[in-house]
């Protein structure tokens, strides 16, 4: 056996760690070209003390063998989450001693769960390698969470495609519930070239229109893994200016769809973009949202019957269609048009809470979940019409608008649950019950950036206490992971047998 297949060998967990150690190799090399060795220090140590901790870890379980390998792999998920952010967090602790660990901490699950909630409220609060630390996290975050939704959850019948008819709608053929290591590997090998082309392509479009390196790298990343992150406020004050909102506005749509992405994450579905229901429907949305959001300037310039309003009209229509669809796909950037209408906080609430397609990097409820609640209720009100009529469109429409519709209710149910659960946290933790339910559902569905769009005031997660923190945290697992997922880990006899 060669060195390469007994690396692969070794559990899943161990694998994620020593490859978060190699990681950390990239910003400590943009420290040291940029001339901040104790940057770079702090990078290299902590990747060289992970990689010996990993090896040692490797050595030690090197002839482990679980039972189920599928749900040793679905525990490994879940356990990432939990033990990657805290070896993410020490090179940055150790490259910003004045920062507390448990900040580092929140910093890194933030942006490794792709929700771009950050301690950082200044864009010139930390160094540009360190900006790049956060961007690449979370760009390795969306990247881990397309694999685990096709390579460990889909074959469970888990993320979504339980509606499309259980567990065999997770398997793109044969029987790849016996191997899911060589599962895993194939769909890496498949997603990954593809992940970082786009993002390769992404990067240089926004360099051509003008942005520097970093700045166009990191909302390369933000925009691919729809962590949203940025070393701006946003996309504020970039020079790419419409051009690069257009250029991230086309590679947002591959979050709206798994139909967009290969056929290791399509799971063998047939795919046709103007059929596809989670495009339609999220173009359907965006479309209203933005035309109301609009509306207003068009009626203000109808009343002064002033045209020099209507150039001001018609960029507020373009910021208010791009911000929309940045939220609706859990992203959170802002049109550098968007002029902030007071009430359109609740909006956006709404639209990160439907979130994007499944078995994406998006998170929230998911426009599939939406579609089925929605084909199952008009297909309710045919029958109160036409009460002997019989639905059509063949069996899985049929199956979507009846199990698909049931679970997609439950599960909205278990969202709407854990948003009253974790407001409740937050609100025994001395938050108000405004800011706790702007938070609770910011977490939930990754896109923390709602904190400073919704409510009186924008609120800070910087001046959180750590009791908050930790309870964002575990909402964020939540969010990113799908409640559904735990459970399974702890059914008796695996999930969807």
């Amino acid at each position: 056996m060669t060195l390469w297949n007994r690396l692969l060998d070794l559990p899943f967990l161990v694998i994620l760690m020593g490859l978060s150690a190699l990681a950390m190799l990239l910003p400590a090399g943009h420290a040291l070209a940029l001339g901040q060795p104790p940057v770079a220090r702090a990078f290299f140590y902590s990747s060289l003390i992970l990689l010996i901790l990993t090896a040692m870890i490797g050595i030690a379980t090197a002839n482990n063998r679980p039972r189920n390998p599928l749900q040793s792999h679905l525990a490994a998920v879940i356990a990432a989450y939990l033990v990657l952010p805290v070896l993410f967090a020490v090179p940055l602790q150790q490259a910003l001693p004045g920062l507390r660990f448990s900040d580092a901490w929140f910093e890194m699950l933030s942006c490794f769960t792709t929700t771009g909630a950050t301690v950082f409220e200044t864009p010139g609060a930390i160094l540009p390698p360190l900006h790049f630390w956060r961007a690449l996290v979370g760009w390795l975050g969306g990247f881990f969470i397309l694999l685990a939704a096709g390579a460990v959850l889909a074959p469970m019948g888990l993320g979504g495609v339980e509606l499309q008819g259980g567990v065999a709608a997770g398997r793109a053929g044969g029987n790849r519930l016996a191997e899911p290591s060589q599962r895993i590997i194939r769909f890496a090998a498949q997603i990954f070239p593809v992940y970082g082309g786009l993002t390769l392509v992404l990067w240089i479009g926004l360099l051509l229109a003008g942005d520097s390196a970093l700045i166009a790298l990191s909302h390369a990343m933000g925009t691919l893994s729809t962590s949203g992150i940025s070393p701006l406020i946003g996309l504020q004050g970039t020079a790419s200016a419409a051009t690069g909102e257009i250029l991230i506005l086309v590679f947002l749509s591959l979050a709206l769809t798994r139909g967009l992405w290969p056929d290791a994450v399509q799971a063998d579905r047939r795919f046709h973009i103007l059929r596809d229901p989670e495009l339609r429907l999220a173009f359907g949305i965006v479309a209203v949202v933005s035309c109301i959001l609009a509306a207003r300037h068009f009626v203000f310039m109808a009343k002064t019957d002033d045209l020099d309003a209507l150039p001001s009209a018609l960029s507020a229509l373009w910021g208010s269609a791009f911000t929309a669809l940045s939220f609706l796909t859990t992203t959170g950037y802002q049109s550098a048009h968007w002029h902030d209408p007071a009430s359109a906080g609740l909006v956006l609430l709404g639209l990160a809470m439907i979130g994007g397609g499944i078995a994406t990097t998006a998170g929230g409820i998911k426009l599939l979940r939406v579609y089925a609640l929605l084909r199952h209720g008009e297909r309710e009100l045919e029958r109160i019409v036409h009460p002997h009529s019989i639905g059509g469109h063949g069996p899985t429409a049929r199956r979507l608008r009846r199990e698909g519709a049931h679970l997609a209710w439950i599960f909205f149910m278990i969202f709407g649950l854990s948003i009253a659960l974790v407001t409740a946290a937050l609100t025994l933790a001395n938050l108000g019950f405004q800011e706790a339910l702007v938070l609770a559902i910011a977490c939930l569905s990754t896109t923390g950036q709602l904190a400073n769009q919704v409510g009186d005031a924008p609120v800070g997660y910087a001046d959180l206490t750590s009791s908050v923190k930790a309870i964002l945290g575990l909402a964020m697992v939540l969010g990113r992971l799908e409640i559904l997922a735990i459970f399974a880990l702890f059914a008796p006899n695996g999930w969807g047998r």
